[in-house]
């Protein structure tokens, strides 16, 4: 539900309780929702090459597909918590089917309290060996490091688009669709350029059609076979009429944080 409240600011509410009309319309989440969203991204991201680095690896040969199933959910609540907590969670669908993570700008989760409450410390005793350095020795960095060359002034005040997936059985529906444009309108309101990085090559297609742009490829390369990224932009693009709607910032209502 969309509030504007006295100041002209619009409010996101999340609702719990959704008729058959509003599951098809974007929410945003609070925390009390993470683990539904949580689970929606594990399963869309069950075998992607990204998500497995950080477990397929040779000290971890050992361990049953089902220890490394348990360790992928663990990524992914605790990052999905942590951007209930610092970020925005939206979703669509009536059982969460598809679910976008977003840091908007002047936001991270780095800090140490959301860390602790997410449950992102956890991360340094589960991975392996191996695994710790491609997390926080490699990727992390990399990924700060691109998004800091691309952006330039501009990182810290534009949006960022850190997951988006849907589950296998809501595919087709349009679903993602409606994530994106939900929050890139957003950004248009605020003149704000939107980025992302692609973990599938089919995709850079598919986010093209919604404004992207290719700017760079990079390479996670600790394992056997390097895995590419795609490093992808949207520019902020005119709204009719939208000189009084830039005036409106989104806030998000939490629940329980």
């Amino acid at each position: 539900m969309e509030q504007t409240n006295n100041n002209g600011t619009l409010t996101l509410e999340k609702k719990r309780s959704l008729s058959p009309e509003t599951s098809e319309e974007a929410r945003v989440l609070g925390i009390s929702e993470y683990e539904g969203a949580a689970q929606c991204l594990s399963e869309a991201f069950a075998v992607d090459e990204v998500a497995r680095y950080f477990i397929d690896t040779d000290d971890m040969a050992t361990y049953s597909e089902e220890h490394k199933w348990k360790l992928h959910c663990d990524i992914i609540r605790y990052v999905t918590a942590a951007h209930c907590y610092k970020g925005i969670v939206t979703t669509i669908g009536p059982n969460y089917d598809a679910v976008a993570l977003w840091m908007p700008p002047g936001q991270n989760m780095d800090d140490w309290w959301t860390i602790l409450r997410s449950g992102m410390w956890r991360l340094y005793y589960k991975l392996s060996s191996e695994g710790k350095k491609r997390f926080y020795s490699e990727f992390l960095p990399l990924l700060h490091h691109t998004k800091h060359e691309i952006m330039g002034e501009r990182d810290d005040d534009s949006y960022y688009l850190v997951y988006l997936g849907s589950k296998p059985s809501a595919r087709g529906k349009g679903y993602a669709r409606k994530l994106i444009e939900h929050m890139t309108s957003q950004a248009d309101l605020e003149n704000r350029a939107t980025y992302l990085e692609s973990s599938a090559d089919i995709n850079v297609a598919y986010y093209t059609k919604y404004g992207f742009s290719l700017k760079k490829e990079i390479c996670l390369e600790r394992g056997p076979v390097p895995i590419k990224l795609g490093i992808m932009v949207r520019e902020p693009q005119s709204i009719a009429g939208g000189s009084k709607l830039k005036e409106q910032a989104v806030v998000v209502r939490e629940e329980g944080c």
